[in-house]
Protein backbone atom coordinates (compact mmCIF):
# COMPACT_ATOMS: atom_id res chain seq x y z
CA UNK A 1 0.00 0.00 0.00
CA UNK A 2 1.51 3.16 -0.93
CA UNK A 3 1.04 6.49 0.69
CA UNK A 4 -0.06 8.95 -1.54
CA UNK A 5 1.86 12.16 -1.17
CA UNK A 6 0.26 14.68 -3.87
CA UNK A 7 -1.76 17.50 -2.89
CA UNK A 8 -5.76 17.29 -2.42
CA UNK A 9 -7.26 18.88 -5.44
CA UNK A 10 -9.50 20.94 -5.39
CA UNK A 11 -12.83 19.23 -5.70
CA UNK A 12 -11.15 16.98 -2.88
CA UNK A 13 -10.27 19.91 -0.60
CA UNK A 14 -14.13 21.14 -1.09
CA UNK A 15 -15.28 17.69 -0.31
CA UNK A 16 -13.24 17.53 2.91
CA UNK A 17 -14.29 20.51 4.01
CA UNK A 18 -17.96 20.11 3.69
CA UNK A 19 -17.48 16.83 5.13
CA UNK A 20 -15.64 18.06 8.57
CA UNK A 21 -18.77 20.95 8.39
CA UNK A 22 -21.14 18.26 8.66
CA UNK A 23 -18.96 16.24 11.03
CA UNK A 24 -18.85 19.76 13.06
CA UNK A 25 -22.67 20.19 12.46
CA UNK A 26 -23.15 16.32 14.06
CA UNK A 27 -21.21 16.94 17.24
CA UNK A 28 -22.85 20.27 17.70
CA UNK A 29 -26.35 18.88 17.31
CA UNK A 30 -25.67 15.93 19.83
CA UNK A 31 -23.97 18.65 22.29
CA UNK A 32 -26.95 20.59 22.12
CA UNK A 33 -29.21 17.21 22.61
CA UNK A 34 -26.60 16.33 25.75
CA UNK A 35 -27.50 19.57 27.51
CA UNK A 36 -31.06 19.78 26.80
CA UNK A 37 -31.33 16.02 28.17
CA UNK A 38 -29.08 17.73 31.39
CA UNK A 39 -31.04 20.73 31.66
CA UNK A 40 -34.59 18.16 31.88
CA UNK A 41 -33.01 16.32 34.30
CA UNK A 42 -31.69 18.77 36.66
CA UNK A 43 -35.57 20.56 36.31
CA UNK A 44 -37.16 17.47 37.69
CA UNK A 45 -34.23 17.23 40.07
CA UNK A 46 -35.13 20.14 41.33
CA UNK A 47 -38.58 19.97 41.55
CA UNK A 48 -38.67 16.83 43.33
CA UNK A 49 -36.63 18.33 46.11
CA UNK A 50 -39.12 21.32 46.16
CA UNK A 51 -42.08 18.82 46.30
CA UNK A 52 -40.14 16.89 49.18
CA UNK A 53 -39.87 20.21 51.09
CA UNK A 54 -43.82 21.00 50.87
CA UNK A 55 -44.77 17.43 52.06
CA UNK A 56 -42.26 17.51 54.89
CA UNK A 57 -43.60 20.82 55.84
CA UNK A 58 -47.07 19.41 55.70
CA UNK A 59 -46.59 16.19 57.72
CA UNK A 60 -43.51 17.23 59.81
CA UNK A 61 -43.74 19.02 63.31
CA UNK A 62 -41.83 22.20 63.65
CA UNK A 63 -39.24 23.22 65.95
CA UNK A 64 -41.88 23.64 69.15
CA UNK A 65 -43.46 20.24 68.48
CA UNK A 66 -46.99 22.00 67.23
CA UNK A 67 -49.25 20.20 65.16
CA UNK A 68 -47.98 20.29 61.28
CA UNK A 69 -50.70 21.67 59.28
CA UNK A 70 -51.59 18.25 57.29
CA UNK A 71 -52.30 16.47 60.37
CA UNK A 72 -54.64 19.49 61.25
CA UNK A 73 -56.64 18.90 57.96
CA UNK A 74 -57.26 15.04 58.67
CA UNK A 75 -58.17 15.38 62.01
CA UNK A 76 -60.84 17.94 60.86
CA UNK A 77 -61.75 15.76 58.15
CA UNK A 78 -62.27 13.23 60.68
CA UNK A 79 -64.03 15.39 62.99
CA UNK A 80 -66.54 16.67 60.05
CA UNK A 81 -67.42 12.76 59.38
CA UNK A 82 -67.99 11.75 63.24
CA UNK A 83 -70.53 15.11 62.93
CA UNK A 84 -72.34 14.14 59.65
CA UNK A 85 -72.34 10.23 60.90
CA UNK A 86 -73.71 11.48 64.58
CA UNK A 87 -76.38 13.74 62.71
CA UNK A 88 -77.51 11.29 60.52
CA UNK A 89 -78.13 8.72 62.80
CA UNK A 90 -80.10 11.68 65.25
CA UNK A 91 -82.25 12.70 62.62
CA UNK A 92 -81.94 10.35 59.81
CA UNK A 93 -85.22 8.19 58.93
CA UNK A 94 -86.63 5.97 61.76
Amino acid sequence: MAVDDAALTEDERAELEQLRAEKAAREEAERARQERAELERLRAERQARTEEERARSLMEPGDDLSMPVGQKIVLAGVAIAVLLAVLMLVFGPK
